[in-house]
């Protein structure tokens, strides 16, 4: 088993409320979408609300009703970008702007947690900030600019003779 798993944490906020027609075909979309991420190679864990099918019942933030999350640990950067990119997902995800505004600033953010670790809602909005204000680095990255995991075990210092 790894020391270390990616988390990942998207924000978006929707152009509509969730049980209304522009959403519509989001919502229908879940229950495929969250299945196919938890049959994927190397996932973990995905949050899920109280009813334990999905988050779109937990807002990020309480001042704004249309702020949705969605937070998952992956076994790495690989994994996650192979569902992300080159599964069923991408034909979901060519399709956000029908449901979720363009946000001007970093709504995605990468981080390494020790294996079996589940990263809190507090946790992974403190990474979107720490993105948006410093920018990309180990403690939270993208896609475009990963870091490597932790290495969790020291390298042995050379011999001397």
């Amino acid at each position: 088993m790894a020391d270390f798993h990616l988390a990942q944490v998207n924000v978006g906020r929707i152009l509509a409320p969730l049980d209304g027609p522009v959403l519509a075909d989001f919502v229908a979309q879940l229950p495929e979408i969250n299945a196919l991420a938890d049959g994927s190679p190397g996932f973990v864990w995905r949050l899920v609300d109280d009813d334990g099918a999905d988050s779109t019942s937990v807002r990020p933030d309480d001042r704004d009703d249309m702020l949705l999350i969605n937070l998952s640990v992956w076994e790495s950067v690989q994994a996650l970008k192979d569902f992300t990119y080159r599964s069923d997902h991408l034909k979901v995800l060519s399709r956000r702007r029908e449901w979720f505004e363009r946000l001007a600033e970093h709504h995605l953010a990468l981080w390494w947690v020790p294996a079996g670790h589940r990263p809190t809602v507090a946790e992974a909005v403190q990474r979107v900030a720490l993105l948006r204000e410093h920018g990309e680095g180990p403690e939270a990255f993208t896609f475009r600019s990963p870091h490597p995991a932790p290495d969790a075990t020291p390298t042995p210092a050379p011999a001397t003779p």
